[in-house]
């Protein structure tokens, strides 16, 4: 049934979690008080979001199995990179099936996206467009007519402002039927339309060397990894790891890592039972050793000393 949602969020994971068609971790890259917006839509077949974030941010996202997604920024962003090309609102970004990838942006950002089953979106593209653009398993950035891709923008935001404003009209079914009718068409437009910039064997191997570095720190999320063992389980130098983090994620591994970290170690300090742990052995887990630089530095970001995030109520 057509359905639509409108939800703020103070906190970056509780925002990160609610977003669908994909799993993502998110990493906030600047200080400050977290501010996130989720409009979601579901029509029919076809589900829609419109997400925005007041903070610098890197995200590490999954598809999710089954469906088929483009994403979009709605309006131009510093630093916005998908896998470490810069994308503009004048372009898209084609998912690849369960494809696994960076996004970040410098700035605050504001971004869209589109999913269908994947049998849905394949039979879409057979019917509407003149050439194939079936999804590979790595995604495509695609460059449309300048006309198709306004239009696709406007039909979004309209679609964003009923799911505001007039949330009724979307939870009619006939209604939704045509608003997501129009809405297929015009992706469907930007992918027909649309050139694919063709990755070069050298970004295609930095991509490979990314997946492998999100593994390696994937692997035990609650130890501290360090540069050298992170460049042996990823196979690569010191200098090509460099390379690849600020090209994929705009800053380097170790900086990468320690705002990783503090994450971490915030996710456990809000779990935690005040009773039954401290701070200190919290920031120990997440190899921090040096207390009060820990406690200054975790100010800084997120506004507050640890041991009030520790003595707050469980989310």
């Amino acid at each position: 049934m057509p359905s639509s949602s409108v939800r703020t969020f103070s906190d970056p994971d509780d925002y990160a979690a609610s977003i669908r068609a994909q799993s993502a971790e998110l990493t906030i890259t600047a200080a400050g008080q977290f501010a996130g917006k989720v409009v979601q839509v579901e029509l029919h077949d076809l589900r829609l979001q419109r997400l925005s974030e007041n903070l610098p941010q890197i995200s590490h996202a999954c598809i999710q199995p089954g469906r088929s997604v483009v994403s979009f920024w709605t309006r131009s962003v510093a630093g916005a990179a998908w896998n470490g090309v810069e994308v503009q609102p004048s372009q898209l970004v084609r998912h690849g099936e369960a494809e696994q990838f960076y996004r970040r942006a410098s700035g605050p950002s504001e971004r869209a996206t589109m999913s269908l089953p994947s049998d849905v979106m394949a039979a879409a593209v057979a019917r509407m467009a003149d050439r194939d653009r079936a999804p590979r398993r790595q995604g495509r950035v695609v460059t449309p007519h300048p006309a198709a891709m306004a239009k696709l923008q406007r039909l979004h935001a309209e679609v964003g402002h009923l799911a505001e404003n007039a949330p009724q009209v979307i939870a009619n079914s006939d209604a939704a039927r045509g608003l997501e009718h129009g809405l297929v068409e015009a992706m469907v437009d930007c992918l027909a339309t649309g050139s694919v910039a063709e990755d070069s064997l050298a970004c295609r191997g930095h991509e490979r060397i990314m997946q492998r570095f999100h593994a390696a720190i994937a692997e035990h999320p609650e130890e501290a990894i360090y540069i050298p063992e992170l460049c042996a389980k990823v196979g690569v130098p010191e200098r090509t790891l460099r390379l690849c983090c600020q090209e994929g994620l705009g800053i380097g591994p170790k900086r990468y890592l320690m705002l990783r970290r503090m994450d971490l170690a915030r996710q456990a300090l809000r779990r935690a039972d005040a009773m039954v742990t401290t701070v200190t052995a919290i920031a120990a887990n997440f190899g921090f050793f040096s207390f009060g630089r820990f406690s200054v530095l975790y100010k800084t970001l997120y506004g507050e000393m640890p041991s009030m995030t520790l003595r707050a109520p469980p989310p």
